[in-house]
């Protein structure tokens, strides 16, 4: 089994071809240059027969890059996440395939109704806390307690408790926030894509 992480070389897994039976990557392969790169090196190490889940990050089908707001949302996505360009759920999926995986299974699971939203707790919205430790997360969220690590922060830095931009990197990331969940309410964006696919047994 190998798990992917963020810190890995993407494009050059170091390991030799067909050495893994499975292969699974969480919220990590959208940070790589390529989806069928990283993707095709997974596929190079797992043992014919072998399985790869991959939960991605995609714009959905309801995305238009011709649409001036959708593209603010994915760009604002991209700018708060690291990201250098995320595709869309059918170049995902296509990815997968070119590798040379046979898709067994593909799903948003954002789209089962039998769940709160996946971004109910960055909306800061307290309605939607279940308990305390959601109402504290949810009171972060919130624009009083934005507010107020913004504050805190900058009077960290003018302590020279932080470091310069601290504030400023908390500001961004808060967006990329905000972008998130406009991209899930307007459906726009999903974060769990899920994608399984099995390397034929005769390769």
């Amino acid at each position: 089994m190998i798990k992917l992480t963020n810190n890995d070389i993407f494009q050059k897994i170091n390991f030799p071809e067909s050495t893994f039976s499975a292969a699974y990557a969480i919220e990590a392969t959208v940070h790589a240059p390529s989806l069928e790169g990283v993707y095709s090196q997974i596929f190079r190490v797992l043992k014919p027969g072998g399985v790869f889940g991959v939960y991605e990050w995609v714009m959905t089908d309801a995305y238009d890059a011709s649409n001036k707001r959708h593209r603010e949302i994915r760009l604002a996505i991209e700018r708060g996440n690291g990201i250098a360009n995320m595709v869309s759920r059918k170049e995902a999926l296509a990815a997968m395939r070119s590798a040379g995986f046979v898709i067994e299974h593909e799903e948003d699971l954002a789209e089962r109704k039998d769940r709160r939203p996946w971004y109910a707790p960055l909306a800061g919205d307290l309605a939607g806390a279940q308990n305390l430790w959601d109402l504290l997360g949810y009171v972060r969220m919130s624009w009083v307690g934005r507010m107020g690590i913004g504050g805190l922060l900058r009077v960290l830095e003018g302590l020279r408790l932080a470091p310069q931009g601290t504030a400023e990197t908390a500001r961004e990331l808060s967006d990329g926030g905000d972008a998130l969940v406009a991209g899930g309410r307007e459906g726009l964006f999903t974060p769990m894509y899920l994608m399984v696919g099995r390397k034929p047994a005769d390769v």
